[in-house]
């Protein structure tokens, strides 16, 4: 694949940062349209039905067979990966009884993380990150969850997420969360997401090490370009983690009914990961912002070297221009240049001047 060019690298980074509104001016709350990039052919519907003893896990090709699930024993988690075709988030939204406003949220991609109680049931939008290893670029996708008494339903942007280890445990039976209900399950969907958090922050540590050595051996004007590049990247991460503290924070400290008291001491494990998430991210944009000045120490240092190097060259060569001009004058009364010895001599002064200034400035160490 070959990589993007420079200034189209920034002009996406820099457009990742701008919310694409493009809602219709004056359109009527409610107004179901689809904000954001498509990022999927087609949207998929799974679900998986579940209690202590029994799973069962398929996949609908109708929106409106999701309708049983509402009011169905156990527990069901309806994932939808794919959301920018409207009808089919239409359709399960009727099912589940969602307000159009929820549905609004859900197909607009630029939320930040928040939480709502609505009716009789709650609302979260979380942000899931992959890191893109042939840009080196940080790609945000919206999460929707809702959660019900007995549901949960999770609304992605594309197919692929960070999810597969809660789905190996359903399919297992290991652990405890076959044993709770949905709002555990809503927990561990957020546990995974936050966890997911560590692993990008760490590849990104390891490239600001490299990009670190990289200043100190051999800065050029590429590596400035990565460096903005990574303060954009904080951010962006900043932008998509910070609110996240307040969405958990309110879920555990909350009081609402879908959430256990069980349930709630998780929910404060998931806030202290995010708070050292948070603290990483900060760490990382102070460390971004020292990568900015060591770039501009190092250039400095590099032009002071050779400042020096073209310093000590001029100042030894004023006098051996200065006895060069003096023998270059065109008097007739110059007794040196009828000496014999005259244009030897006159080398050997040059000679002599020069290799003094050489040997004192080794000994000052300043060569």
């Amino acid at each position: 694949m070959v990589p993007s060019p420079p200034s189209a690298q920034k002009n996406s980074r820099v457009r990742r940062l701008v919310s694409k509104t493009r809602k219709r001016a004056g359109a009527a709350p409610g107004t179901l349209i689809h904000v954001g990039e498509r990022k999927s052919e087609q949207s998929r519907i799974r679900i998986i039905d579940y209690d202590e003893g029994n799973l069962e896990e398929r996949e609908l090709k109708d929106p409106q067979a999701c309708r049983p699930h509402k009011d169905k024993t156990g527990v069901s988690w309806i994932n939808v990966d794919g959301i920018h075709e409207i009808g089919v988030i239409e359709t399960v939204g009727r099912c589940f009884n969602l307000h159009p406003l929820i549905l609004e949220d859900i197909l607009n991609t630029e939320h930040r993380p928040k939480v709502e109680m609505v009716e009789d049931y709650l609302f979260i939008v979380l942000k899931m990150l992959h890191l893109d290893e042939a840009t080196g670029c940080v790609v945000t996708e919206q999460v929707s969850l809702v959660l019900g008494q007995g549901y949960v339903l999770s609304f992605q942007e594309r197919e692929g997420d960070v999810f597969d280890p809660v789905r190996e445990r359903l399919r297992s039976g290991k652990g405890r969360i076959r044993k709770q209900g949905a709002d555990y399950l809503a927990y561990a969907l957020l546990d995974a997401v936050v966890d997911s958090y560590f692993a990008i922050l760490e590849k990104l540590g390891e490239k600001l090490e490299f990009l670190e050595e990289e200043l100190i051996q051999n800065p050029h004007p590429e590596t400035l370009e990565e460096i903005h590049g990574y303060k954009r990247e904080m951010i962006l991460l900043r932008k998509s983690i910070w609110p996240l503290r307040e969405v958990i924070s309110s879920l555990y400290r909350g009081e609402s009914p879908l959430i256990e008291e069980g349930t709630t001491v998780f929910l404060r494990d998931v806030y202290d990961h995010t708070i050292q998430v948070i603290d990483t991210v900060e760490t990382f944009r102070d460390l971004v912002s020292g990568l900015l000045d060591l770039y501009l120490s190092s250039i400095s240092n590099r032009m002071n070297e050779v400042m020096k190097v073209l310093t000590i060259m001029a100042t030894m060569f004023i006098p051996l221009t200065f006895i060069a001009g003096i023998y270059g004058m065109n008097f007739e009364v110059m007794p040196e240049l009828h000496w014999k010895y005259g244009y030897a001599a006159v080398w050997g002064l040059m000679a002599f001047i020069g290799g003094g200034m050489v040997f004192y400035f080794r000994r000052k160490k300043w060569l």
